[in-house]
């Protein structure tokens, strides 16, 4: 499954697992690969549509209804988003629903690893990550308009200094497109691997709680 189906629909993995993780589409290829590269054939995953990302204020409603579905079935569910710009609201939800999920303020944090990014403070930078780098379009240049309106790009990225491709598995190819991303934001290109930084472990403390 690539990536641009993963951004518009969920993602359902079901099998004979007794944990459930249910996770943002943009973390679906992530998932699959530690999963595997674990052998945790006792995890089963629900992902939900990575648009969201775009109106946050749906995710933890999305959650809570994906928890009605689904929690009843398992012996656990882990939610794999941060904050994500619920303003508290998901772990809130989390906590009344006896359910964990990853710490953190967003992906970009976690993939760096959260004491790591806290201590960049980084205000300026604008993130990436390998899901953003291959849906660069669909999810930045064409909600902000800028493929129709180009002339607004110093309004929504003047405050920035520079671009932070944080990849996971990274490949010629997406280094290209994330510099391609950087020159066409008018942005300085850093490219910082981080691999699957706190979500690793957070998948391993749900996978053997």
């Amino acid at each position: 499954m690539d990536d641009q189906t993963l951004s518009n629909s969920g993602l359902n993995q079901t099998g004979n697992g007794n944990i459930l993780l249910l996770a943002c589409g943009a973390l679906a290829r992530e998932i699959l690969d530690i999963i595997k590269i674990n052998g945790w054939t006792h995890l089963d995953l629900q992902c939900l549509p990575a648009k969201l990302h775009n109106e946050p204020d749906k995710i933890t409603p999305a959650v809570a209804a994906a928890l009605d579905t689904h929690q009843a079935n398992y012996d656990r569910v882990f939610v794999v988003y941060a904050d994500c710009g619920t303003g508290g609201q998901l772990q809130t939800l989390c906590a009344e629903r006896g359910v964990d999920m990853v710490a953190g303020p967003h992906c970009y944090s976690f993939f760096e690893g959260n004491a790591g990014f806290a201590e960049r403070d980084e205000m300026t930078a604008f993130y990436l990550t390998d899901f953003l780098v291959r849906q660069f379009k669909a999810f930045v240049i064409e909600p902000l308009g800028l493929d129709r309106h180009p002339q607004l790009r110093d309004m929504y990225f003047g405050h920035y200094t520079k671009l932070v491709y944080q990849s996971q598995v990274p490949t010629d190819d997406l280094i290209a497109k994330a510099q391609q991303a950087a020159a066409d934001l008018g942005l300085q290109f850093e490219h910082r691997h981080t691999g699957y930084g706190d979500l690793a472990e957070a998948l391993k403390t749900a996978a053997h709680p």
